[in-house]
Parts: C-alpha cells; structure tokens; sequence
C-alpha cells in the first residue's frame, strides 16, 4: 500500500474557452499545490489555482518541446514531497494527451492519480461549425486519428476511410497535402472537408471545402497548427450553416 501522501490530477483544460472547464476540473485547479501546464492550454487557467506553483511544460507539434521523461520526473518529484499536483492538459487528457504514458509512470511510482475529462478540440471543432459528428443521413461513427505518428510512418488512410465514419484528425496540418492525396485515392473529390485552427477558443477559424480543394484552400487561407481536420459526409450539413454566417468572424468558406 502506497504511503505517498502526495497526488497527481491529470486535467483537461477543454480547448480553449475558461467556460468549457468542469465543475471538477475547477475544484482540482482551486486545490493545486503545483501545475503543470501544457502550452495548449489557456494561459489564464493559472487564475483558476491562486495558491500554486505555475510551471510551464510546453508540448506543441513542430516546436521545441519539454520532453515526456522530464515532465513524467516532476510529477513524481512533487507528489513524493506530499504536494498535489495538476497536470493541465489542452482539450481531453484521455486524447492524444500521452495520459497513458504518464498514468504508467505514475502507477509504476506508485502515485495515486486522478483524471478529469474534459472537451476535445474535435467536439469543439464540430460545435464551430454547428454540425454532428454523426448523422443516420451519413455515418453512423466517428475515428478520432493523429496524423503525427511517432515513428513519422503515415496512417493507413484506406482503411480509415473504409469505415464510413467521420474522420477527425489531429495533428495533420503539417501534411495536410500528403494525407488528402492518400484518402483522394479512396475517397469522392466532393467528399465535404473541413478544417477549424484554435477550436473553441476566440481565435478560431473555420474553412468549409471538399476533399480535393482542402489542402490549397487552407494553405492560401493561412490555417495552421493547431487544428482539427473533418472529414466526411456529415460535415457536408457545414456547408448552409457556413454560408448563412459567411459575415461572423474567422469564417472562410470555399464557394
């Protein structure tokens, strides 16, 4: 039995918006001794955890990173001291967040942990653009996939696209061009696309298309990192919803 007095809280911060946050996640913030945040996060969260310790563990595709072994060492560093520790994650920790790698090392250390669930920038994504990520007329699923795998290898898109579902991709903006030249090969050119950049937060932007236009439509609109990239028939319901709020901010919309 573990008599480490100590904790770590893994928090998902939700994609942007202070209002997106738990009820849990708000107490867990309030209770922090240390936290850890992700660069992804939105930097007034340290509001929320007045009596803490802020330190910053910047993880972002393409940037210079803190590395996972180092933020995995402070955890347990703090934790061992008694201290309770919040791991701030952007969107859900439970997604493409590494929890797993940390709730490992945690349990290994024998660290009690906690996780607290938060909004996805995918959900955020499709909230933007006022749409399901599921719809009887179209799928009946959604594949959440990470275009950015660790040993640089790309996913195997055919079968992703075989499902039927909706594609939500993480990660891809840097080889938005290579990933729609592979689904092009299984998929319709008029399959509706869409990328939102900075989902649910006040700098999100939006681009409405189909599959074939998406790559040269979001590299002239100047969309980059971090956005989530849609695809499918149930994004298609994005296109009257776009078109009617063509004149609200950080639209762009493929005529």
């Amino acid at each position: 039995m573990s008599t480490i007095k100590g904790k770590v809280t893994l928090l998902s911060a939700g994609p942007g918006d202070l209002d997106l946050l738990t009820l849990r996640a708000a107490k867990a913030l309030a209770a922090a001794d240390i936290l850890l945040v992700d660069d992804l996060a939105n930097a007034d969260i340290v509001t929320l955890a007045p009596h803490a310790r802020v330190i910053r563990v910047g993880k972002r595709g393409g940037c210079k990173s803190t590395p996972q072994a180092f933020i995995q060492r402070l955890m347990q560093r703090y934790a061992k001291k008694g201290l309770h520790v919040v791991r701030v994650k952007g969107g859900d920790a439970l997604l493409f967040g590494r929890a797993g790698e940390e709730i490992a090392a945690l349990r290994e250390a024998h660290i009690p942990v906690d996780i607290v669930n938060g909004v996805s920038s995918g959900f955020a994504a499709a909230a933007g653009l006022g749409i399901s990520l599921t719809h009887r007329d179209h799928c009946q699923g959604v594949t959440f996939i990470t275009a950015h795998m660790q040993d640089h290898s790309q996913p195997d898109w055919a079968a992703l696209a075989a499902t039927g579902t909706t594609l939500a991709i993480y990660m891809g903006m840097s080889r938005i061009a290579s990933l729609t030249a592979s689904l092009l090969d299984v998929l319709s050119a008029s399959t509706p696309a869409a990328v939102v950049q900075n989902a649910g937060s006040s700098q999100e932007r939006r681009l409405v298309t189909t599959l074939d236009r998406l790559a040269d439509e979001a590299t002239a609109a100047g969309l980059g990192s971090p956005a989530v990239i849609l695809i499918g028939g149930a994004i298609g319901e994005a296109a009257e919803f776009t078109a009617q709020a063509a004149s609200a901010k950080g639209f762009a919309h493929a005529a």
